[in-house]
């Protein structure tokens, strides 16, 4: 079998996580709702009508739904050609590749983010593969991402790690069965990531490439 390294991409490899925020803030003020950003970066990393029943409630108006979910994606694009990776993030992927991992990327972002979010990282020849939110009928919390980057890595649970920077990533590969690793750099506490179920917590991932040894994936 094959080992899989597995890796949510916003927060993780990438530092777009308060782009999310400011424009998830953006169109949710847009719609006439008035959310705090501290609330919003809690919620993101969940799937778009996850983040707004987690925001809004399960007994908003749906129909708004699209249309705040459209001004997301519309006001984020605006970013895509300046996406900032994080420091060491493409080097922990050829490291990992070149010790026999297969890193396949598991994210919330729907395609066209994640070729942005690929372009941003630059590893693609690291990269066996990514399992997108269009790949699956419900996004983290559920274990249905990391079950499908499994099925494409042709890898068990057993022989993979999750990296991963919210709790949601937490959730996911815990209910999944695989080993997770927590990142501080997407802003939530280490606590809560430990809570969630992380084996281990770094700062970004140039700290883990520097302890990757000592690391689950050591």
């Amino acid at each position: 079998m094959n080992r899989a390294a597995l890796f949510d991409v916003d927060g993780t490899l990438a530092d777009t996580n308060h782009l999310h925020v400011t424009s998830w803030w953006e169109a949710l003020r847009q719609g006439g709702h008035h959310v705090a950003m501290h609330d919003i970066h809690r919620a993101i990393g969940l799937p778009g009508e996850d983040l707004l029943a987690h925001l809004l409630g399960e007994d908003r108006d749906t129909s708004e739904d699209d249309t705040l979910s459209a001004a997301h994606d519309t006001l984020y694009a605006t970013y895509f050609d300046r996406l900032p990776r994080l420091d060491s993030a493409a080097e922990l992927l050829r490291e990992l590749d070149r010790r026999g991992w297969r890193v396949v990327l598991v994210t919330s972002a729907k395609d066209t983010e994640l070729d942005a979010l690929r372009r941003a990282v630059d590893a693609d020849d690291a990269i066996a593969a990514t399992a997108s939110s269009d790949d699956v009928e419900e996004g983290k919390p559920a274990p249905d991402p990391v079950l499908h980057a499994l099925g494409l890595a042709d890898a068990s649970a057993r022989d993979a790690v999750f990296v991963g920077d919210t709790v949601w990533d937490m959730k996911a590969a815990t209910r999944a069965e695989v080993t997770c690793v927590g990142l501080l750099c997407g802003g939530i506490p280490r606590r809560d990531l430990e809570e969630a179920g992380a084996r281990a917590v770094y700062e970004h991932p140039a700290d883990l490439l520097g302890h990757l040894d000592s690391s689950p994936f050591g």
